[in-house]
């Protein structure tokens, strides 16, 4: 799986894209039946959680696949159908129709095909769907930039914690679970669910709405955290509150020149009133970077990256991976701007987290091993001419 600034584009269903030739003739096994239940919907597009289901369902039907015996796990994992309220479950009801619509053509008699391929719990497209929806994870690029949605039954079954010991890493669709700090012989292995840079109460109202628990980790008991991400004075960051559903909506229609425009002025409006660590001030900061970097403007964004660098360093104690990726982006704008010495220090506080958090083998680990390289020899000739 690589970067791409163009993809190739599948030429009968149109969805499905694809980095290179290869690419896509190594997944077509795998997209060959959901391509015809593709055309057959168009033009409408069915959800994520609608085509992982489908997949699911297509290789629990060819019993020569190697990942049945894993896939058959879901049996132990919940749908927590029974605690949904009513509205979620008609939402499901919904995805339910979508499902056997897409699959009419594949699956003709859905029903009888479940019965005979699926674990029992699983038979039925609602509580199918309700457990892929409750047990999917986000598939991420080593930048942790969300490209799709995957099932992997059994990293499932890990529990939740706001201040988790692991975190997964994706290299292609193949998961990793790494570990970001010593773990006892003893100690329960956990990951985080959802984003943890977030308060509390907001947390807690993910998880009860998407996972249907009451999170009582220390994090949570304790409220750790909630008062310096609210730190500063409480009026002037309701307005960068405030704004960010805007800011959103301007970021999702990739408007970057309106989006900079107003993430600048409402940096400038709060100035020192509202510290860099306040979770709203961080979040328009890290949209202006975003935007400086679509518009090309190199200075203004390695200016905004340099100063979220302290802040992910407090709220993402080192070896997260979240922090080594933004020191990593930090550094290469810094490197493109010639800024060498700077981005040289910047890649090596990235490897020293990176190393540990992707691990030596992973891509993301050689690349930032190469920008070093790059920077030592640039260092090097700049030395040599001075002489």
């Amino acid at each position: 799986m690589l970067r791409r600034d163009t993809l190739l584009r599948c030429s009968q269903c149109k969805m499905a894209r694809y980095c290179d030739v290869t690419c896509q003739k190594q997944a077509w096994s795998g997209h060959k039946r959901e391509c015809k239940c593709l055309q057959r919907l168009l033009p409408r597009i069915p959800t994520d959680s609608v085509r992982l289901a489908a997949r699911l369902i297509f290789a629990l039907l060819s019993p020569s696949k190697s990942s049945n015996e894993e896939l058959y796990t879901l049996e132990e994992h919940e749908s927590h159908l029974s605690s949904m309220s009513e509205q979620k479950k008609q939402g499901l009801a919904q995805l339910a129709s979508m499902l056997e619509l897409y699959l009419q053509q594949e699956v003709p008699d859905l029903a009888q095909e479940m019965t005979s391929a699926l674990p029992p719990s699983c038979r039925e497209p609602l509580s199918l769907l309700a457990k892929v929806t409750c047990n999917c994870f986000t598939i991420s690029d080593g930048e942790l930039q969300e490209i799709g949605v995957g099932l992997y039954p059994s990293l499932s079954l890990l529990n939740h914690d706001c201040g988790p010991n692991c975190v997964m890493v994706f290299e292609g669709t193949k998961l990793q679970l790494r570990a970001v700090r010593d773990i006892n012989p003893e100690e329960e292995l956990t990951i985080s669910y959802i984003e943890t840079l977030s308060l509390t109460e907001d947390r807690q109202k993910q998880l009860g709405d998407q996972y249907h628990f009451t999170c009582h980790c220390q994090r949570c008991d304790s409220g750790d955290k909630d008062e310096l991400l609210l730190s500063g004075k409480g009026s002037t960051w309701r307005l960068l509150k405030e704004a960010l559903p805007r800011l959103e909506g301007l970021k999702a229609e990739f408007d970057w020149r309106a989006l900079l425009e107003s993430c600048s002025h409402l940096l400038s409006s709060v100035g020192d009133d509202v510290p860099d660590e306040n979770l709203y001030k961080l979040r328009v900061t890290d949209m202006a970077l975003d935007a400086s970097i679509h518009l090309g403007h190199w200075e203004e964004a390695v200016g905004y990256g340099e100063k979220t660098l302290p802040v992910y360093r407090q709220y993402y104690p080192d070896p997260h991976p979240v922090h080594g990726v933004q020191l990593m982006r930090v550094g290469k704008l810094q490197h493109y701007l010639e800024h060498t010495v700077d981005a040289l220090d910047t890649f090596n506080q990235a490897y020293e987290i990176i190393k540990l958090s992707h691990g030596n083998d992973h891509p993301m680990t050689s690349d930032l091993l190469m920008k070093m390289e790059e920077c030592h020899a640039e260092i090097a000739v700049k030395r040599s001419q001075n002489y």
